[in-house]
């Protein structure tokens, strides 16, 4: 599944927000190492490098468009291309950031005990993951998925669904592992002037992408237009023509 840091940044003021929101949550400390898991085109790497000006930060991620958009973004900044389930880092950081990453990773189980133990001793962990899996655009999706003409490629809809957990599983897999668990939940309304249009525009740059991979190009045409007129019945217009997307989000802070 080939991603598009074009189609990503689209929506970048809207993406970029929650990761203000999460740094701020960070415990102050002096960072001399720092890493970005699942950089994307840079936008969350400018804000951790504008927290922790004075540290040694690298990007991973596993798209090279969207390391090259960084890369121009960010030019004195170090990227690499590499599966966050598979990176180590030279030396023990002082924050991880993971933002709107992890929930592309299927075993939480073992990765988040694991990135905990790359941290240095006060160090944190700070991760967003969209937690919308209930919402109409996510079952909507799987929804469409399940049409005959394209189901037996698209597959069985729990290969659709990113893995999701209660918070209270992920404070019990972290405080063995961490002197502090913070977690907490923000719902975002999103303002798209564009409509119901602009709720399969946000998509397109991400949580449609395995549905949409299977397809040939008139087959996503037609996913895309059945997939908007689900979501014109479930998103009303409001009075100025826009749409208000809801995006719930799970933070979480981990301090070792």
């Amino acid at each position: 599944m080939a991603w598009s840091a074009r189609q990503y940044t689209l929506f970048e003021s809207e993406r970029t927000r929650p990761v203000r929101d999460l740094l701020s949550a960070v415990p102050p400390r002096e960072v001399a190492w720092a890493a970005d898991l699942g950089c994307g085109p840079g936008n969350s790497t400018e804000i951790l490098l504008h927290r922790c000006p004075d540290a040694a930060i690298i990007g991973i991620d596993t798209s090279a468009d969207m390391l090259t958009a960084a890369r121009e973004r960010l030019p004195g900044l170090r990227f690499q291309q590499v599966d966050i389930d598979l990176w180590r880092p030279d030396e023990p950081c002082d924050l991880i950031l993971a933002n709107a990453s992890l929930q592309w990773i299927p075993d939480h189980a073992a990765l988040f005990p694991r990135l905990a133990g790359f941290l240095a001793p006060g160090g944190s962990l700070a991760v967003q993951m969209p937690d919308n899996q209930d919402d109409p655009v996510k079952t909507l999706m799987r929804k469409t998925a399940a049409d005959p003409r394209w189901s037996d490629r698209i597959g069985d809809e729990r290969s659709t669904r990113f893995p999701s957990h209660p918070v209270p599983w992920y404070y019990d897999l972290l405080k063995p592992h961490c002197a502090r668990v913070d977690i907490w939940r923000t719902r975002y309304w999103h303002v798209l002037p564009d409509g119901v249009d602009g709720i399969v525009a946000w998509f397109k740059g991400s949580a449609l992408r395995p549905f949409l991979a299977p397809l040939d190009a008139a087959e996503q045409a037609s996913f895309l237009a059945q997939y908007r007129d689900e979501l014109a019945r479930a998103y009303p217009t409001q009075v100025d023509g826009s749409v208000l997307l809801p995006v719930p989000r799970l933070f979480l802070v981990a301090t070792r």
